[in-house]
């Protein structure tokens, strides 16, 4: 069995290779980027593929018997990105596609979840095997500014205070591994979250103690929130997407207590202490 991994050069593309090559031997790995040698130190095959060429993408699955197609981060036609992905999967004789997606797709209504509910529709309406994987918030999403936090004294968001399952990278790369090297996920949809819901109140506790000081967690209207956001750099419409789907939280669209993922990786998820821990060191 051939398994291929696109966006390998991204950070849960990666992790799920490295944890793929535990699980099968490497020669039954493909790498999937734009630039080919930015997966080199993989110690897998790797081939080019551009979501964007349709053109070029079935002859780069030539062979593949499996592939895990994680979402584009080009916010840029992302479904049209997709779809070309999928119609070339189904062209090259691929037996099962892996999305990623995210929580409660078919239902959400954040920004976030629009084009991944319109690629799930793409997908089964293929014909293909489908996995569904539908990662939650990433944890990293909030941790990447704890330095900063520490720096202020404060962290800042627009959650109302109400909990969430966020998971890391780490988790959900290796949830990605694990089904992408096993049988039993044919047509299967899996809500995935953390073991244990947390609030930002909660992060900012961990925080504290483990800075040494006090830090509080303000809580802002999620239109403040957005200009904050998009006044430190980040691109407006990105801005927008973060803080609607933080203000998502309440309504529980980024939460989901199955335990399907601890299920699927064989342990507890990471703790909320180990990701703060491992995101003040850097």
């Amino acid at each position: 069995m051939t398994i291929a991994i696109s966006g390998a050069s991204g950070q849960l593309g990666r992790i799920a290779i490295e944890n793929l090559k535990t699980r099968v031997d490497a020669e039954q790995i493909v790498a999937l980027a734009r630039d080919t040698a930015k997966v080199a130190d993989l110690g897998v095959e790797a081939r080019a593929f551009d979501y964007t060429r349709a053109e070029n993408l079935a002859a780069a699955l030539d062979g593949v018997d499996v592939l895990a197609l994680i979402s584009s981060s080009d916010f840029e036609n992302r479904v049209g990105q997709h779809e070309n992905v999928i119609n070339a999967a189904k062209s090259a004789g691929v037996g099962r596609v892996i999305y990623t997606s995210i929580l409660k797709a078919d239902q959400s209504p954040l920004i976030i979840a629009q084009d991944h509910k319109a690629t799930e529709e793409i997908l089964k309406a293929s014909g293909l095997g489908y996995t569904m994987l539908r990662n939650p918030w990433y944890v990293e999403n909030w941790t990447a500014s704890l330095p900063i936090a520490v720096e202020q004294g404060a962290m800042i968001g627009a959650t109302g205070g109400a909990a969430a399952t966020p998971a890391t990278r780490q988790d959900l790369g290796e949830a990605l591994a694990a089904v992408a090297a096993s049988d039993g996920h044919e047509n299967k949809t899996y809500e995935l979250g953390a073991d244990t819901p947390v609030t930002l109140h909660d992060m900012a506790a961990v925080l504290s103690r483990a800075a040494g000081k006090t830090i509080h967690y303000n809580d802002l209207p999620q239109e403040t929130y957005a200009g904050i956001l998009a006044s430190l750099g980040i691109p407006e419409g990105f801005a927008t997407v973060i803080a609607d789907a933080e203000a998502g939280v309440p309504q529980g669209w980024l939460s989901d207590e199955s335990g399907a993922l601890s299920r699927l990786i064989g342990r507890p998820t990471t703790s909320l202490d180990d990701a703060v821990t491992t995101a003040l060191k850097g």
